[in-house]
């Protein structure tokens, strides 16, 4: 069933909605959250208490929000036979409040245009929304986030309608995300559903319920430092000299650049340093266990190599970020075929793709509670070119809406 796509007056609150939440600033800061600083940045605060007023304003029950920064919203079932109600479960859904540090999400100005099927990049009319170009959009995840607002809204309006039967449904709306922090001061004390949807991924149709084994790492040399004017003669070796050759030495088809699908990476996402110590920071990805042992000796080696030519010394760690949810999801059929369900009961045809990142639901699912990920309308994240589509969002608006309401027998 359709309820918001197609449905003007909740395709416009919608859209409302949207355009309100990514002018607000929730940027967060990987460093501070990496220092053990959860939420990383002040201004998620400002965004978090505006849900919960939105959310008490619907009329959802037992809304916190926790001193980590956690928004938590209850929906009780709407189903007064007790026999009936037992056969529905509870449903948690997610997204993440923050906007990714890579590229500044203060002062969005969006820009909608109303687009022919000829002129939009869906290839139907449809309503897209972009940034001014300054800025990126934060449709990653305020998309999601709007989303599942919309759901809840059209559910709180409807909660007498006989044909609208749900059991509890659970929301929670987490703090850096984009940090691969957001997991880490998650309130599983107040939650009580045994499986969970993120609302989190990209183009119409996008059904994840795989994603990268992810690992950080960091490489950082130690030079010798002396006078440049008398540096010859192995006086000097510089460390930054070091951890340029270093990143020269790994593999380009190994690069996130020349990757795609299946096909994991090695990505230096940060260099600093002075002659006597430089560090090199490093994601490391790959949906098998045994490349990722593969890229971690290709570094290692790299590091020890360019010691050996320059001199010098290095100390390489490894830090484990989430695993591939594919294990643990396969355990829990029912979880995706609920969710497909859903997607058919919206028209939305299925595309299953792995997602070649990771979400909060990646860690959730390494917590026991199993977690696919649904579309949004979202398109080329982390860039001042981020776009969302109108069409697209109602889609995933509904999807929630047929995914909460399925009933027991199908």
């Amino acid at each position: 069933m359709n309820y918001i796509y197609n449905n003007k007056e909740e395709m416009n609150k919608l859209l409302d909605r949207f355009s309100r939440y990514v002018k607000i600033w929730s940027e967060s800061d990987e460093k501070a959250a990496d220092a053990g600083k959860i939420p990383s940045t002040e201004q998620q605060w400002d965004f978090a208490k505006i849900l919960v007023k939105e959310l008490r304003n619907l009329g959802t029950r037992n809304v916190y929000l926790t001193d980590y920064c956690y928004v938590v919203a209850k929906i009780d079932s709407n189903i007064t036979a007790p026999e009936e109600r037992a056969k529905y479960p509870s449903i948690l859904l997610m997204a993440h409040m923050d906007t990714v540090d890579e590229v500044t999400g203060k002062n969005v100005k969006p820009v909608i245009s109303v687009l022919s099927d000829k002129e939009s990049p869906t290839g139907q009319a449809d309503t897209i929304i972009k940034s001014d170009g300054s800025t990126l959009l934060g449709a990653d995840d305020k998309a999601g986030i709007s989303a599942i607002m919309a759901a809840v809204e059209y559910l709180m309006n409807n909660y007498e309608n006989p044909k609208l039967k749900h059991g509890p449904i659970e929301i929670m709306f987490s703090p850096d995300e984009e940090t691969g922090h957001g997991m880490d001061k998650v309130p599983l004390n107040i939650i009580s559903s045994k499986y969970a949807y993120t609302v989190d991924g990209g183009d119409e149709g996008e059904m994840e319920t795989e994603c990268f084994n992810a690992w950080a790492c960091s490489v950082k040399f130690t030079g010798k430092a002396c006078h440049t004017g008398s540096a010859k003669k192995d006086k000097m070796i510089n460390a930054v000299l070091l951890a340029g050759n270093f990143v020269n030495k790994l593999p380009r088809d190994m690069a996130p650049e020349t990757t795609e699908n299946y096909e994991g990476f090695i990505a230096p996402m940060e260099i600093s340093g002075t002659i006597e110590s430089s560090e090199v920071s490093l994601l490391l990805r790959s949906f098998y266990d045994d490349e990722i042992e593969k890229e971690k000796k290709i570094i290692k080696a790299a590091a020890d190599e360019v010691c050996k030519e320059f001199g010098g010394s290095v100390e390489v760690s490894f830090k484990q970020q989430y695993l591939n949810m594919k294990n643990k999801m396969d355990q829990h059929p029912q979880v995706v075929e609920r969710l497909e369900k859903a997607y058919e009961a919206s028209g939305v045809k299925i595309i299953h793709q792995p997602i070649r990142g990771g979400t909060d639901g990646s860690r959730l699912t390494e917590m026991g509670i199993p977690t696919p990920n649904i579309f949004t309308g979202a398109h080329e994240f982390h860039s001042r070119n981020e776009w969302c589509s109108l069409n697209q969002m109602s889609k995933a608006a509904d999807v929630v809406i047929n995914l909460l309401t399925q009933s027991p027998q199908n």
